[in-house]
């Protein structure tokens, strides 16, 4: 290790770890957390199972989000079920190559960091998958007459090429061009890019969708009140989510920048307090992000299901089945289904 970093005490409290097996408290904090996402896992997989037993277009989107939840949640599960220590000899992340015979634990970082990444990009999908149906609706009311894609293929796109930086970031770290360490941080960089346009398009498209939401209740002479004050609420939980993880991840990256331009390496890793912190907030603000959907969901489809006509954007006091100027090929995103009530979360 260079000398200059020993000249720099505070970024060495900071980030240097001597190297122990996990401690007593992330342990035990783990399995609080393996414990919160596995019941998360069931919760979303009965509601998947509840929910496909439906018919309609209103089931097959909210079959869509229940499964990326529970993907979401396993795959988080399994990372915290496995101890720290059998990923590598250390509970805190530090670098290694690809095919070092000196830590032949490289494999097991490898494929923790392609968990971790896998996890991340089935919770981001979700709010991706969110946006390109809000985008959708508000393009219909905004501009009506054009053209629009179908939502479904414009979120495989987005996600494909999230999944082909991930690829790619694999890829670079097998062919030795850097180590796990450079992986995490180029992670944290994509994943904190994303968490700010996510900030801003719900910003963004939520207040277009209350613009939406009172002009059509205006139209078909009923309340819309409770569901404006719904997708306000989930908008501020929503960004709330997503400064959180935009702050720790980019805290992340930072500190692995200023490090390396210190020392001309990465190659040393946290000290155990701020990775637990880390590890803390990142995934507690994911699980309450994820029970906020659950509930939503469940209590969306729950009253569309009974036919709450005070709820309904297009079932009013008088009897009104559709909101003026729909189309047929809009009976999957009909307000009905595709409220900010339903999809914002």
């Amino acid at each position: 290790m260079s000398e200059k970093y020993y000249h720099s005490p505070p970024l060495r409290k900071l980030m240097t770890s001597h190297q122990v097996a996990e401690t007593g408290f992330e342990f035990y904090s783990d399995a609080v957390l393996a414990a919160a996402f596995l019941t998360t896992s069931i919760v979303a997989a009965k509601r998947m199972s509840s929910s496909r037993s439906r018919g309609g277009a209103e089931t097959t989107v909210v079959t869509a989000f229940y499964s990326l939840i529970l993907m979401t949640a396993s795959l988080r599960t399994i990372w915290f079920v496995i101890p720290g220590t059998v990923w590598s000899s250390t509970y805190t992340p530090h670098a290694v190559m690809a095919f070092d015979d000196g830590h032949p634990q490289w494999l097991m970082q490898f494929l923790e960091i392609l968990l971790l990444g896998a996890g991340s990009l089935c919770l981001f999908s979700i709010f991706i998958l969110i946006l390109v149906y809000w985008a959708d609706i508000l393009k219909k009311y905004f501009y009506p007459g054009a053209p629009r894609s179908k939502p479904m293929v414009t979120f495989l796109v987005l996600v494909g090429l999230l999944l082909a930086i991930q690829v790619l970031n694999a890829t670079l770290f097998l062919f030795g061009e850097y180590s796990t360490e450079a992986m995490l941080l180029v992670n944290s960089v994509t994943l904190s890019l994303v968490s700010v346009v996510c900030v801003c398009e719900i910003t963004i498209f939520s207040h277009r969708f209350r613009t939406v939401l009172k002009t059509l209740g205006d139209i078909n002479q009923v309340s819309t009140e409770s569901q404006v004050k719904r997708i306000v609420w989930i908008t501020v939980t929503g960004n709330l989510f997503f400064f959180i993880r935009a702050f720790l991840e980019t805290s992340f990256a930072i500190l692995l920048v200023v490090f390396w331009h210190q020392n001309g390496t990465v190659a040393e890793s946290f000290s155990h307090s701020i990775w637990d912190a880390y590890i803390l907030l990142k995934h507690w603000s994911e699980l309450a992000i994820l029970g906020l959907m659950l509930y939503i969901l469940q209590n969306r489809f729950t009253s569309g299901v009974e036919g709450a006509a005070g709820e309904d954007l297009n079932v009013g006091d008088r009897g009104y089945q559709t909101v003026p100027d729909m189309d047929p090929n809009d009976a999957e995103l009909s307000p009905n289904v595709a409220s900010p009530s339903t999809l914002s979360v």
